[in-house]
């Protein structure tokens, strides 16, 4: 990450919590659960688990706990039966959808690119074998 960022060196704390914060956007359940809590504000757990596509209850309830440590997320919880959490963003958890973002531009402006390089590799593959 150095090499974006003139070269500077860093506070150690701060180049251990970027490289977690990357661990944590690349799993793909995180930004997704990010895009869907975005959306829609507030959500209960079977909410989450209906709008998230291919999600399992184990993998959901993972990814929510981990965001929650994170600070991404308050769960809260009502005295009901069957108990009943809501979840939503945090500021924080606002903060990093937002700087998401910039991926999602950056994927968008680089579709065309990226498809043609990836058909231009594989056929020197196929070419070569």
């Amino acid at each position: 990450m150095r090499l974006f960022f003139g070269g500077i060196a860093s506070d150690p704390r701060i180049e251990a919590l970027v490289n977690e914060v990357i661990g944590r956007v690349a799993d793909k359940w995180t930004m997704i659960i990010l895009d869907v809590l975005a959306e829609h504000d507030v959500m209960r757990f079977t909410q989450l688990a209906k709008t998230v596509s291919g999600i399992s209850q184990k993998m959901l309830t993972k990814t929510l706990r981990e965001m929650e440590r994170e600070g991404l997320v308050i769960r809260t919880v009502y005295p009901a039966v069957p108990p009943k959490g809501e979840y939503h963003l945090t500021d924080l958890g606002l903060g990093l959808g937002a700087a998401f973002c910039g991926v999602w531009v950056w994927a968008e402006q680089s579709l065309d690119t990226i498809e043609q390089a990836r058909i231009t590799y594989d056929e020197r593959i196929s070419a070569e074998n």
